[in-house]
């Protein structure tokens, strides 16, 4: 059997896929936020990534890009996903301080997936799925998996968590309009400030505080004899009570982030729904009501029209069927045309090429140049032949003067040779 790569892990991802329901049944068992709990171990799993610095160390390496906050929660690119899963799989348990060969694309996933969970194992960590839940490349086990070996990481980097700290915020103080006919309590404290600070700037002689003093206390004598027998008109003191009556409402502050104004705000919202709801609960209903009887008018009516018009309709569809029938003829011809046009074209070269051969071949054969042509080279050749037997009895001519002259020269030598011997001792 041939060694399965990560190209296979197609197959993986499709036999998950026919898992899903299977999946989602137990993710129901389990609460109605089950199937979002692998969104929060991605989230958390990128953010301890992070921590670890896993662009500069994992992908910068491996030339990858960064992942994304739901990259192992959806199914995007099975085999990508998987290697991907695979290789920072390797990158943690190797952070962790065990050493991991890194994958490659030719291993065997199901090798690679039982040597990373024999490491989860070792750390103490329980598996309790099958390991072909992790051929698929996503899914709650893949972000499990790798979430405990991104804590087993940080735990041998000494990382610790640490409570977090809020920032302080400041209340921001609302505005309130200040109205001429109403007595602030804040205004009247800045006001009596104002006055001891003016007080304080100023002096302070002795003499003139007794002299005041003693000034205040006749004052204070007077007004009590005064006010035991009272002057003043009652019509009078009314309208001075009525003129400063609005002066004397004092408005206190209230503070807008207090839960109780929140809660009568609530219960004041509340109340408006319900008296808003009981309104307009009555025009809904019968809105509700009347659409009904529309749509059951609609629905008679659509019925009658059917029945009046059932006739038409099937002379409408035995003539769409004749129609489909004609186009299916016509594309069938127009096929045929087709592939008679292009037969009758491969034909029309063929001729044209037979006919140019044969005009080719005919007008050489009426066309005597090419004989002439050949006459005129075996006048040629009949000439140079003639002035190559003149040469060659030159030569032949020549060579037997030059052999009998050789044949002289050897005769007269041979008798030069044959002198007698008295005539040569004469010399």
């Amino acid at each position: 059997m041939a060694e399965e790569t990560f190209g296979g892990t197609r197959r993986g991802a499709v036999a998950g896929e026919r898992d899903e329901e299977a999946a989602a049944a137990a993710a129901a068992e389990r609460g109605p936020g089950a199937a979002y709990h692998m969104f929060v171990l991605m989230e958390d799993l990128l953010d301890k990534l992070k921590l670890l610095s896993y662009e500069e160390e994992a992908l910068r390496r491996h030339n990858m890009r960064p992942l994304s906050r739901h990259y192992f929660a959806l199914p995007t690119n099975p085999g990508e996903q998987f290697f991907m899963f695979c290789t920072l799989a390797a990158w943690l348990i190797t952070r962790a301080g065990r050493p991991f060969e890194q994958p490659q694309e030719s291993d065997d996933p199901n090798a690679i997936i039982s040597n990373v969970l024999s490491e989860l194992r070792s750390f103490g960590r329980p598996v309790d799925f099958p390991p072909s839940k992790l051929k698929a490349g996503y899914g709650e086990q893949v972000c499990y998996v790798l979430d405990c070996l991104a804590e087993e990481a940080l735990k041998y980097t000494g990382f610790s968590w640490k409570r977090p700290v809020y920032p302080t915020e400041e209340l921001e103080e609302e505005e309130i309009t200040e109205d001429d006919a109403e007595l602030i309590l804040n205004k009247l404290e800045e006001d009596v400030a104002e006055e001891d600070s003016d007080s304080e700037e100023n002096f302070i002689d002795l003499n003139v505080l007794k002299a005041q003093t003693y000034r205040s206390e006749i004052n204070d004598v007077a007004k009590q004899e005064e006010i035991l027998q009272s002057t003043t008109d009652a019509a009078e003191w009314n309208l001075e009570v009525e003129r400063v009556l609005p002066q004397l409402k004092v408005t206190v502050r209230t503070d807008n982030k207090d839960w109780r104004i929140h809660v009568d705000q609530m219960h004041q919202h509340k109340d408006g729904i319900e008296s808003s709801l009981k309104e307009t609960r009555g025009y809904l209903d019968k809105l509700h009501n009347e659409i009904s009887r529309t749509l059951e008018k609609i629905n008679s009516r659509e019925k009658y029209i059917n029945n009046q018009l059932e006739h038409l309709v099937q002379e409408y569809r035995s003539a769409q069927a004749l129609l489909s029938e004609a186009k299916q003829k016509y594309e069938e011809g127009s096929g045929g045309v087709t592939e008679r046009i292009r037969v009758l074209s491969e034909i029309t070269d063929v001729l044209e090429r037979v006919k140019q051969e044969t005009e080719e071949k005919g007008s050489s054969m009426t066309d005597g140049a090419p004989l002439v042509k050949i006459k005129q080279a075996l006048t040629k050749l009949k000439q140079e032949t003639i002035q190559m037997d003149i040469q060659i009895g030159v030569i032949e001519h020549t060579l037997l003067q030059s052999k009998l002259k050789e044949k002289s020269n050897l005769t007269r030598d041979m008798h030069a040779t044959m002198i007698p011997e008295s005539t040569v001792g004469a010399y």
